[in-house]
């Protein structure tokens, strides 16, 4: 049993779902953040984990400290207080690395799609066997007994480099975080260092172009819908109940799956899951068994239903993964009229995507946008205002504000899909309050 972890920056996604996994494995855990509530804090609070506001006396020599990435010693007085008393500590990513040594491990990398994608590995191997798993949407599970380790590879500063899972899968390679890699040939350069750490088996999508130029030490199973992939998904039917598929693998179908899941994203993160698993010697009937089960992840298509208005909250914050949200809200409710509240995020990622951004939010009926949502770590705020992407949307489009969300009410009926990586979720609230309100007044 070692001593206790403290996590600096507890709420942090990625950093409560280690927590968690690490508590459920039997270690001691505590942690300190800000006081302001984040989603991911519920979890920890129901397993009793101790949430500290911070503070250099919640440190001791005895602890393992991991210090979440977005503390620097200029803005953090327990890391400040750990760098001037050599207090010894490893980032999350730095852990990680190590951690992932004593298990097989699988990792999940890629552009867009990674966090959906661990989530439904995750979900299907740990009903099947022992597993321990973190997943981006700030779950975490630990099992002491476990074999597998499933975990979400994080690209943004290159945060995966020190991981060399056994398996991995790579989803997309895509152009995001302009405020650190330069262009898609660093995008790329990054994920091809990445993928020469994997050890035996590397799952890409094969009909992504960039993906094509990967090169790896492990060999590489291209997956997707085209027929020159190593695993192919067919015999595709795509319903309001989800989606129904099979795969293929050197001309054998290999298994019938259906995925409870909206969108074509979703059949190639569910064919990315088989072609790894299947590859890993998990049985196919047992796959297939638990993919009917899966209910997806936090923040990633979640779905309410107040009176008859139908309201989604997704994480999506970049072009590609509001194209792919669009999609998976028409194919649940091809009749309804399906309204974009999009909240850019970032001031470098809304200036460098803009004509991006406008293209993918003409896939919705109506467009209504919130103020961009600058990020702690955007020193300049450059030249753009939500205004310049309105400009630049064919659909009618309004902003609005957190205090004032009643313009949404005039689409009965009608699906409303939150999406951004901000606080969109308070104006997802004020909406929801309004409409409370309004059938309180009616009844």
């Amino acid at each position: 049993m070692s001593n206790t972890y403290h996590f600096i920056g507890i709420k942090g996604s990625g950093m409560s779902a280690l927590a968690l996994m690490l508590h459920q494995m039997g270690h001691k855990v505590q942690g300190s953040d800000v006081e302001k509530y984040y989603f991911t804090q519920r979890g920890l609070e129901q397993a009793g984990i101790t949430i500290k506001p911070f503070s250099p006396d919640n440190l001791t020599e005895e602890m393992e400290i991991i210090a979440g990435n977005a503390f620097r010693e200029d803005n953090n007085q327990e890391l400040a207080y750990a760098i001037q008393h050599h207090l010894p500590f490893k980032r999350y990513h730095e852990f990680l690395g190590d951690f992932m040594k004593d298990f097989t491990s699988f990792g999940v990398a890629g552009a867009h799609g990674k966090t959906s994608t661990t989530g439904l590995l995750a979900h299907v191997l740990a009903n099947i066997t022992d597993t321990s798993y973190l997943i981006g949407d700030g779950t975490g599970r630990g099992s002491s007994n476990a074999q597998y380790f499933v975990f979400e590879a994080d690209e943004y500063e290159r945060h995966f480099m020190p991981y060399h899972p056994e398996y991995s899968i790579i989803t997309n390679i895509d152009f995001d975080h302009p405020d650190y890699f330069t262009g898609l040939d660093d995008v790329f350069d990054a994920f091809n260092a990445y993928a020469k750490q994997v050890s035996k088996g590397l799952f890409v999508f094969g009909e992504d172009q960039e993906l094509k130029r990967i090169t790896a030490k492990a060999p590489i199973y291209y997956y997707g819908f085209s027929k020159e992939n190593d695993f192919v998904a067919c015999d595709i039917r795509r319903t309001t109940n989800g989606s129904d598929f099979s795969v293929k693998h050197k001309d054998q179908v290999i298994g019938h799956f259906h995925v409870p899941t909206y969108g074509k994203h979703n059949i190639l993160n569910a064919t990315a899951v088989i072609a790894t698993l299947f590859t890993a010697g998990i049985d196919m009937t047992l796959v297939a068994e638990h993919m009917k089960t899966f209910s997806g992840v936090k923040r990633r298509f979640t779905e309410k239903l107040i009176d008859d208005t139908i309201i989604i909250d997704d994480f999506a914050h970049h072009p590609t993964e509001i194209v792919a949200t669009l999609d998976a809200a028409r194919q649940k409710y091809p009749a309804k009229e399906i309204v974009a509240i999009f909240q850019p995020h970032t001031f470098t990622r809304t200036i460098a995507l803009l004509d991006d951004f406008a293209q993918a939010l003409n896939q919705a009926d109506s467009v209504y946008l919130a103020k961009i949502y600058g990020s702690a770590r955007e020193v300049d705020h450059g030249d753009v205002k939500v205004e310049d992407l309105a400009d630049k949307i064919s659909k009618p489009v309004k902003v609005v504000t957190v205090d004032n969300v009643s313009p949404l009410l005039d689409h009965e009926n009608a699906v409303h899909v939150f999406m951004g990586a901000g606080d969109i979720q308070l104006y997802e609230r004020s909406f929801e309050e309004l409409l409370a309100n309004l059938t309180k007044n009616t009844q």
